[in-house]
Formats: C-alpha cells, sequence, structure tokens
C-alpha cells in the first residue's frame, strides 16, 4: 500500500498537466485522509479540471463523511468485488493524482527504511485512481475524496523489494502492491476510455521511468 506521497505545488501542477489549480494551494506531504489534488476530466470543455478531495474514497453508501475502514487504497483485482469501489469503476469515475514523489517502506535489512520514488525525466507522476462525491444528506454539501489504485508487484524488479514480507508465503507470492503510473499519451485513455481500454495500463512503473532510493535521514 501506499501511504505518503507529495503533491505538487501550483507552479507544476499548471506547468505539467496544464491546470488551473484551487485558490491556495502550495503542495503537500499527504497522509491518509488528508486533502489533496486530483485531476479528471472537464464536464463542459475539453481539458482537465484540478480540485481538492480527502484521500480517502468515501463510498457513496456512507452514512456520514469519517469512514473508520481504509479507503485511501484499492486493489485493481478487486474493484468488482469491493462495495466501496464497484460503483465508482463501473461509472468510469477514474482520475489523475498528481505526485512529485512517492514512499515505500523496505524490510530488507530488517528494519522499516522508506524509499523515495521519482520519475527518472524529472516530471511529476500521474498516478492512477478513482474518485467519488459524497452527498451529506443532512446539509446538502457534497464531499470529494479519491482512493490510488494499486497491482501487484511480485514480478517487478524493484517494487517487489518494498514493504514488509509476509513469511507464511513464498517470494512469487507476497502479492507486493505497487501503485499504477498512467504515462502522458494515456491521460486521455485512462480518464475516458471503456473498462477494456484501460485494462493494459494498469501495472506497475516501468523501470525505464522509475528512480528510488533511500530517504536520507536528516543529521
Amino acid at each position: 500500500m501506499c501511504t505518503k506521497y507529495l503533491s505538487p505545488d501550483e507552479r507544476a501542477l499548471e506547468h505539467y498537466f496544464r491546470v488551473a489549480t484551487p485558490a491556495g494551494w502550495s503542495g503537500a506531504s499527504m497522509y491518509p485522509r488528508a486533502p489533496g489534488v486530483l485531476l479528471r476530466p472537464l464536464r463542459t470543455a475539453a481539458g482537465l479540471e484540478c480540485l481538492i478531495g480527502r484521500w480517502g474514497l468515501i463510498p457513496s453508501f456512507a452514512k456520514d463523511a469519517d469512514v473508520r475502514f481504509a479507503t485511501y487504497n484499492a486493489r485493481y483485482e478487486e474493484l468488482l468485488d469491493k462495495p466501496s469501489y464497484r460503483q465508482p469503476w463501473l461509472r468510469g469515475q477514474r482520475c489523475l493524482i498528481p505526485a512529485t514523489s512517492f514512499d515505500e517502506p523496505c524490510w530488507e535489512t530488517g528494519r522499516n527504511v522508506w524509499w523515495r520514488f521519482h520519475r527518472r525525466d524529472g516530471a511529476p507522476w500521474a498516478l492512477a485512481g478513482l474518485w467519488n462525491a459524497w452527498l451529506d444528506r443532512a446539509t446538502g454539501e457534497l464531499v470529494e475524496s479519491y482512493t490510488m489504485l494499486t497491482v501487484n508487484a511480485d514480478h517487478h524488479p524493484l517494487m517487489r523489494r518494498m514493504h514488509k514480507p509476509d513469511p507464511n508465503f513464498g517470494p512469487e507470492a507476497q502479492d507486493k502492491r505497487s501503485v499504477v503510473a498512467i504515462e502522458k499519451d494515456d491521460y486521455e485513455r485512462w480518464l475516458t476510455g471503456s473498462l477494456d481500454e484501460v485494462k493494459r495500463l494498469v501495472v506497475a512503473p516501468a523501470m525505464d521511468v522509475l528512480v528510488g532510493e533511500p530517504v536520507a535521514k536528516a543529521s
């Protein structure tokens, strides 16, 4: 699972994604339930809209916005099996989550060492996500939220090294997880394509794009 990432500031969002950013957005170190930015197609014109939503999808059936179970990551292989994600997935409520970098824990030394992952070209990541707008029936307010997709990474050269191994399973059956990075040429397909069209995009980041290294400790 991914529980930490850095959201780009206004300048980076406008430069790389050509979007107008919400007033006052200056970037943020993201953690579950924090407000972050997401990108989705404009409803009345071509292009993308950038909005702030809670990192942790609020299902339409939730009685209130304070969802007690974890919805910040969604396993791609289980989207149709999970009531929280089934309808957003079937409705095509896909989004891009801008990220300057994301962090994952590595336990190869027997303890947690955080690694940070950037793009080799220096651009922000556009991570695959789902969004939902939850209606507060008491106030009429629409609360935007999103979740980040993950995919099995047991065979990925680098991402399979992340996360604590489960001693009950062998190295080829750990179900190590990775975020899903959408490349620029695939933005439109991810956001507006059919379910069949987007299947091939749901993969861990390619090694020729990915740069990862342990996070340096402050001296």
